[in-house]
């Protein structure tokens, strides 16, 4: 009977260190497996097929160079194999990880650095939305969009340049060559670095805690992969998310796009209705307007970007509209129809929109159909996303929920934060508390929105007492250089304890410049904090530090670089 047991390793400073000290273990008599997880863990997770005495073990170490000590059997659930199941080897998994993104992912992977073997179970797709359909595919196709739209222009007066034909097809081929270069990358190799992970595709479902199998282990989540029913101690569910299309009559009997077929195009439509004015939407439509496509963007509120900050919105749709892209805000879409050619949107108030293609941009909603949640004592809300505590444990304490499927916070940064978090606490108990009140998001429009924290109308709903500080771009050195002055910088302050609350930007490459405002935030530094700290000159970011000054000072009154 084969059995692992953990080493305190002391030494170790490097790569080199971690292959010295598992070829030292290898050589004792009883050794099957050494897996050393990164040299900097200070561990060694040793393989015995029979009895080795731990002084053999610390005594191999000692004449690599290197202080061990064999730890003793920890107070850890304990380990599970697939039940009733025939023929199968005596791997042992006491984590089971239910989705192959970024959550899943991230999940395996501290499972695996903190000692475990894991099982990572998986349905399509390696890689989730991000690589696959998301943020990799659609950030290719914004800065390709990016480059021919400028290919036209130049910032300075008489200097002309040349535009050529855009051949769509190719753009998309090279597209889709980076999504495959980085699922193969980032996922399919990053695998051979963990040997404790075992990856398995096929569909998970959690069998009901009434089952014979879980009556029978006192509780245990029974799980059904492909026939087989295995019993792991803990799970984490990382299934994501998937376009969601509203109820609105006749939208089911037309041919219409979501995110990732239209990503997909090889022929450009010659007009386009996108529904929705949230990011999603908004940078798509930019990229087909950019690609020469007449585009008009429909949104059920009444403004577009509707959770950003109002300043914000208005400059993004200004400048959004600079470029040719059309807006029907406060649009309540009543019917689909379909005639010659053409989709047709009718809103309540008797407003039509008409486009050869419609997409459809209305948000996310979480994986959990044929899951056997309920059953297995898994509460869904009510978009029937997982609804998980401060620890991101669902209700079966057994259980744990990370990324899209919980319906928070969907980027894929975050997914990975959490699917980390979920890990170690489903596995070690340590009940660390999933935080994202200062988290940084990006909308990737040109100029691009940023934002963390609160919005100024959030903040005062809130019973702040609120200062503001609002720049715009044109008092940006950097932005005058570049002599490209779109957008904004917005601060929002507690009036009583000048802590700053949040920070809201429009500007090119916003998302470059909100980590020095989200890391203000996670720390709780004040206006003043960011008033006296220096920031580097001809850079947008110095921005931050000319709103925070523009709280006491007109910064139109400072020569350039003056604090």
């Amino acid at each position: 009977m084969k059995n692992q047991i953990e080493m305190d390793v002391r030494g170790m400073s490097c790569a080199s260190c971690a292959h010295h000290v598992e070829a030292a273990l290898r050589k004792v008599p009883g050794v099957v497996e050494v897996v050393v997880p990164g040299w900097q863990s200070g561990k060694a997770l040793v393989t015995l097929e029979a009895d080795v005495a731990p002084a053999a073990l610390e005594a191999a170490v000692a004449g690599a160079g290197y202080q061990a000590a064999v730890k003793p059997p920890p107070a850890q659930p304990r380990l599970a194999v697939p039940h009733h199941r025939e023929g199968h080897d005596d791997s042992e998994f006491p984590l089971m990880v239910i989705g192959g993104g970024s959550a899943g992912f991230a999940a395996a992977i501290r499972g695996a650095e903190l000692g475990y073997r894991v099982l990572l179970v998986n349905a399509g797709e390696i890689g989730g939305t991000c690589v696959n359909v998301g943020c990799v595919p659609s950030k290719a196709l914004i800065r390709a969009m990016e480059h021919y739209h400028r290919a036209g222009e130049h910032p300075f007066r008489g200097v002309q340049t040349m535009k050529g034909a855009l051949n769509w097809a190719q753009v998309v081929a090279h597209k889709d060559e980076l999504v495959a270069e980085l699922r193969q990358a980032k996922y399919r190799d990053v695998l051979a670095a963990y040997p404790n992970i075992t990856y398995l595709e096929g569909r998970a479902r959690l069998l009901p805690q009434t089952s014979e199998v879980s009556k029978d282990l006192g509780g245990l989540v029974a799980v059904d992969v492909n026939g087989e029913t295995y019993t792991p101690d803990r799970v984490i569910l990382a299934t994501g998310a998937s376009p969601w299309v509203p109820p609105i009559p006749g939208l089911d009997k037309v041919p219409y796009l979501t995110s990732t077929t239209a990503m997909a195009l090889r022929v450009l439509p010659r007009s386009l209705i996108v529904l929705g004015a949230n990011a999603v939407g908004l940078e798509q439509a930019q990229i087909f307007a950019r690609a020469g496509v007449a585009v008009t963007v429909v949104e059920l509120l009444p403004r577009i970007a509707p959770f950003e900050d109002e300043a914000v919105s208005a400059a993004l749709q200004e400048a959004l509209e600079a470029e040719g892209l059309r807006f029907e805000t406060d649009f309540k879409t009543q019917s689909v129809t379909q005639g010659a050619g053409h989709i047709t949107l009718t809103a309540a108030d008797g407003r039509q929109v008409r486009g050869e293609q419609l997409l459809v941009a209305t948000g996310r909603r979480p994986n959990t159909r044929g899951l056997g949640l309920e059953e297995a004592g898994v509460e869904l809300g009510p978009r029937g996303e997982i609804l998980v505590d401060e620890t991101l444990r669902t209700a079966n304490p057994r259980i744990y929920a990370a990324g899209d499927v919980t319906g928070r916070d969907m980027f894929v940064y975050v997914a990975a934060y959490a699917g980390g978090l979920a890990a170690e606490n489903a596995l070690t108990g340590a009940g660390k508390r999933y935080r994202t009140d200062y988290i940084p998001r990006v909308t990737f429009t040109d100029p691009a929105v940023a934002s963390a924290g609160l919005t100024e109308a959030q903040a005062r709903e809130q019973g702040y007492e609120v200062k503001v500080s609002v720049l715009p771009m044109k008092h940006v050195p950097r932005a005058l250089a570049a002599r490209d002055t779109r957008g904004l910088l917005k601060l929002v302050a507690d009036a009583a304890t000048d802590k700053l609350l949040g920070a809201h930007i429009l500007a090119p490459e916003a998302g470059e410049m909100i980590q020095v405002a989200a890391l203000a935030l996670k720390l709780g530094l004040t206006v003043a904090d960011l008033r006296e700290t220096l920031f580097p000159y001809l850079t947008n970011v110095e921005a931050l530090k000319l709103a925070a000054l523009g709280f006491e000072k007109d910064v139109e009154m400072l020569s350039c670089c003056a604090g």
